[in-house]
């Protein structure tokens, strides 16, 4: 069975709108998000970018800023997650 592309999920222009309203917001801090994939079970996984990608506060700018803002602009979307959100932060005590 073929997969359709995300470039044709029925979603996805809703979903850029979204988060075209707030990536003046996440640009001003020199970062912004890109949409990697919504899983069939409507889960919209992004890659955050810039500075959104190391930012220690980003767990809280995805979940308060980033999700809100997709879901009350596309209530099917049930939740928001970033692929590389875990990178964010170094074990205590590395150093180069």
């Amino acid at each position: 069975m073929a997969a359709a592309t995300l470039n044709d999920h029925p979603l996805l222009s809703r979903v850029e709108q979204a988060l075209d309203n707030i990536r003046p917001y996440l640009e001003a801090d020199g970062g912004n998000v890109r949409v990697l994939d919504i899983t069939d079970d409507l889960v919209l996984r992004l890659e955050l970018m810039g500075a959104c990608g190391t930012c220690p506060m980003s767990p809280m700018t995805l979940k308060a800023g980033v999700e809100e803002s997709v879901k009350r602009a596309v209530p099917e979307i049930r939740a928001v997650e970033a692929v590389n959100a875990a990178n964010t932060l170094q074990p205590a005590g590395q150093v180069r």
